[in-house]
C-alpha cells in the first residue's frame, strides 16, 4: 500500500492530490442515495419520493452517532502514523474493525425497533408512513456493512491512500445503480427495491475494504487472529469520535425538527426538499473531501509535533474551501433547472426545489468556514468544543428558528434560511477558538501534541 508523506515537503499540492480521489469517492458514495431518489422519482412518483424524504432524517439520526467514531479512527491512526508508532496503529485498526462489527449489529437492531416511532414523531403523513417504514427496515439491514466500510476506509486514508476507497466505491456505486434499475423497473418493487440495492452495494464495498486490509503490508495489515478491542485505543477513538458522532446526531436532530416543518408544507415540498438536499450533498462533497484531507494532514503533523505546519494546513484548507464553495454554489444555481429535471417531471416540485437550491447554494461557502476549523481542532484532540458549539449554535438555534421565525413566516424560504444562519454563527465561534489556541501552540509549550 503506497502511503503519502504528509509531514515533509510541500503542502498545498499534496493536500489537493489527497482530496481529489476523495471527491470522486464522495460522489460515488452519494450515488447510493441519489440513485434511490432519481429512480424512485422517475419511475414511481411523488408519493414514493416523499417516503424516501421522510426516511432520510431518521437514518441519519441513528447512523451519525456511530459514524463519528470513524472520524476518531482517522485522527488516532493519523497521529500514530505521523509519530511512526506502527504497533499502536495496528491495535487501533483492529479495535476499529471489532467495534464496527459489533456496533453495526446493535445499530441495525436499534434502527429496526425505533424507525416507526421516529417517523410518527415527525408527523409523517399517513399516505407516506407505510412506504417510509418499509424503506427504513430494509435500509438498516445494510448498516453493519456501512460501518465496516467507513472504519476500514478511515484507517486506509490515515496513511495517505485515498485511491483504493475510490476504486471500491466505483464498483459498488455501479452495482447500486444497476440493481436499482433492475429491482424497480423490472420487478416494480418501488422503495423496497432501492433499499435492497443500497444494502447489497454497501456489503460489496465493505468486503473490498476488508480484502485489501488483509492483503496489506506494514501497519495497515489486518489479521483475524489479532481482532480484539484494545481499551486504551478505544478510549482514544471515543475521546475524539464520540463528540464527533454526537455532533452529527445534533445536526440530525435539528434536521428532524425541520423535516417535521417540511412535512407540514405538503407532499410537493417534501419531494422538493429531498431533491434539493440531495443535490446540496453533491455540492458539499468537494468541501468535505478537503476537510478529510485537512484532518489527516493535521493529525499526522500534530502527532509528529509539526505545529507550524498544522497552522499552514488550517489556512490552506480555509482558503481553498471558501473558493470551492463559491464556485460550486454558483454552478449549482446556474444549472438548477437541468439538475432538477433529472429527478422529477412535476412542475410544482421543480419550482419548490428551485427555491430551496438557491438558498443552499448561495451560502455553500459557509460549510467550509464551519468544517475546516472543527476538523483541525479534532486533529489536535480538541473535540469537545466542536460538539458544544454545534449543540448550541446549530441544533439550539435551528430549534429556536423553527419556533419563532418560521412560526411568524411559515414559508419554505424562511425555513431553509435556518441552514446558513446557524452554520454561520458556529463558524465564527470555531475560527475564533482556533485563533486563541494558535497563539499558545505556536509560541510556547502550552499545547502539547
Amino acid at each position: 500500500m503506497k502511503n503519502m508523506d504528509m509531514i515533509h515537503g510541500p503542502l498545498l499540492g499534496r493536500m489537493v492530490a489527497y482530496a481529489i480521489p476523495l471527491v470522486f469517492s464522495g460522489l460515488l458514495q452519494l450515488l447510493f442515495n441519489a440513485a434511490d431518489i432519481a429512480v424512485v422519482g422517475r419511475f414511481t412518483g411523488a408519493g414514493s419520493l416523499a417516503a424516501v424524504s421522510a426516511a432520510s432524517p431518521v437514518s441519519a439520526l441513528i447512523v451519525t452517532l456511530f459514524m463519528g467514531l470513524s472520524t476518531g479512527t482517522n485522527v488516532v491512526c493519523a497521529q500514530y502514523a505521523g509519530a511512526g508508532k506502527e504497533k499502536d496503529f495496528s491495535e487501533t485498526l483492529h479495535t476499529a474493525v471489532a467495534i464496527s462489527a459489533g456496533a453495526g449489529i446493535g445499530l441495525m437492531l436499534l434502527g429496526l425497533a425505533c424507525a416507526d416511532a421516529l417517523l410518527k414523531a415527525m408527523d409523517t403523513p399517513g399516505e407516506v408512513l407505510f412506504l417510509a417504514r418499509r424503506y427504513l427496515w430494509i435500509y438498516f439491514l445494510g448498516i453493519p456493512s456501512m460501518l465496516l466500510y467507513n472504519f476500514g476506509a478511515a484507517a486506509i486514508r490515515a496513511v495517505g491512500d485515498t485511491k483504493k476507497p475510490l476504486y471500491f466505491l466505483t464498483l459498488s456505486g455501479i452495482l447500486n445503480v444497476c440493481l436499482n434499475l433492475f429491482f424497480v423497473v423490472v420487478f416494480h418493487m418501488g422503495v423496497e427495491g432501492v433499499a435492497i440495492a443500497t444494502a447489497i452495494s454497501q456489503t460489496a464495498a465493505a468486503g473490498m475494504v476488508m480484502l485489501v486490509l488483509t492483503r496489506a503490508e506494514g501497519m495497515c495489515h489486518f489479521r483475524r487472529k489479532d481482532l480484539k478491542i484494545h481499551r486504551e485505543k478505544l478510549r482514544e477513538m471515543f475521546r475524539i469520535g464520540v463528540p464527533a458522532g454526537i455532533q452529527g446526531a445534533a445536526f440530525a436532530v435539528a434536521n428532524l425538527l425541520i423535516q417535521s416543518s417540511v412535512n407540514s408544507l405538503g407532499t410537493a415540498v417534501m419531494a422538493a426538499s429531498t431533491i434539493a438536499l440531495n443535490v446540496d450533498s453533491f455540492c458539499f462533497v468537494a468541501i468535505d473531501a478537503l476537510g478529510q484531507a485537512v484532518i489527516s494532514f493535521s493529525g499526522q503533523n500534530w502527532g509528529a509535533g509539526n505545529r507550524k505546519r498544522v497552522d499552514r494546513i488550517f489556512w490552506y484548507g480555509l482558503g481553498l474551501g471558501c473558493m470551492l464553495g463559491i464556485v460550486i454554489g454558483g454552478a449549482s444555481i446556474l444549472l438548477a433547472p437541468e439538475i432538477l429535471g433529472i429527478y422529477t417531471r412535476d412542475p410544482v416540485v421543480t419550482e419548490r426545489g428551485m427555491e430551496i437550491m438557491f438558498i443552499l447554494s448561495v451560502f455553500q461557502f459557509v460549510n467550509c468556514t464551519l468544517n475546516i476549523p472543527f476538523h483541525v481542532l479534532r486533529s489536535m484532540g480538541r473535540s469537545i468544543f466542536p460538539l458544544v458549539t454545534t449543540i448550541i449554535c446549530v441544533c439550539g438555534l435551528r430549534i429556536l428558528w423553527v419556533y419563532t421565525v418560521f412560526r411568524w413566516h411559515p414559508t419554505i424560504v424562511v425555513l431553509y434560511m435556518a441552514w446558513p444562519a446557524t452554520k454561520g454563527v458556529a463558524s465564527i465561534a470555531g475560527i475564533l477558538y482556533y485563533l486563541w489556541l494558535r497563539n499558545g501552540f505556536l509560541s510556547d509549550e502550552s499545547v502539547t501534541p
